[in-house]
């Protein structure tokens, strides 16, 4: 029987988000964009809170990485931060919960270690995948049992800044791909269609691409700097 990773094995993951500071914030506007997602072959969406996904899931009947974005003011982690978040999350029970596995002092001074515990007790059956920033925090995301692993917020910590994924034909996703034997998703940054056939070619098990598809103001903004206008 093939599992949600097996179905999303070389496809195409989009993540259809809008934060509250952007022009397409809203529920339904994020449903028709999974929507089109859908229909243009994805085979999965990553979305970012509970209403959102609500939305995206009476739209179409694609597997939801879900998320809750949510600042703390004694953490810089805000990706699925806290159990709360987690338990928010399972009132619509998304196919796989993405958290911020960074080293990262978290919320209230709670260990990843700790966090991934409580999930596993509470819900044992969702799958966890781990957005981290460097090879050591994808080891020990393997070590703690995290079904995938994310690239997603390499070049967004301190420790990274100023790195993308792109940089030296994806050198740091091939590292971690070569560190790692659970599925690694590659995210961030992928703004090609070439790009994102590169990924898989370099072993990424499968590739999320959101603002090159879902966030036009950013669509936009390379066109309009390509132009020099």
């Amino acid at each position: 029987m093939k599992t949600i990773l097996d179905v999303l094995k070389g496809k195409l993951i989009v993540s259809c988000q809008a934060l509250e500071n952007e022009p397409l914030h809203s529920p339904f506007i994020m449903s028709r964009m999974a929507l089109a997602a859908a229909q243009g072959g994805a085979a999965g969406i990553r979305a970012n809170s509970v209403v959102d996904i609500i939305a995206i899931k009476e739209s179409v009947s694609l597997p939801v990485i879900g998320i809750i974005k949510r600042d703390y003011p004694d953490s810089e982690v805000f990706i699925t931060a806290t159990m709360k978040e987690i338990d928010e999350l399972m009132t619509v029970k998304p196919e796989i919960i993405a958290l911020d596995a960074t080293a990262r002092p978290r919320p209230g001074g709670e260990t990843l270690e700790t966090l991934v515990a409580q999930i596993r007790a509470r819900y044992p059956s969702v799958l966890l995948m781990a957005d981290i920033a460097t090879l050591a925090e994808a080891k020990t995301a393997q070590a703690l049992g995290f079904d995938c692993i994310g690239t997603t917020l390499y070049g967004y910590t301190a420790d990274t800044a100023g790195h993308s994924l792109p940089e030296n034909d994806c050198e740091f996703l091939r590292a971690v791909v070569a560190a790692v034997t659970v599925p690694v998703v590659a995210e961030g940054n992928v703004e090609t269609p070439e790009l994102a056939a590169r990924c898989l070619a370099l072993g990424a098990h499968t590739v999320v691409v959101g603002g090159a598809i879902t966030r036009p103001q950013q669509i936009t903004a390379r066109f309009v700097a390509a132009m020099g206008a």
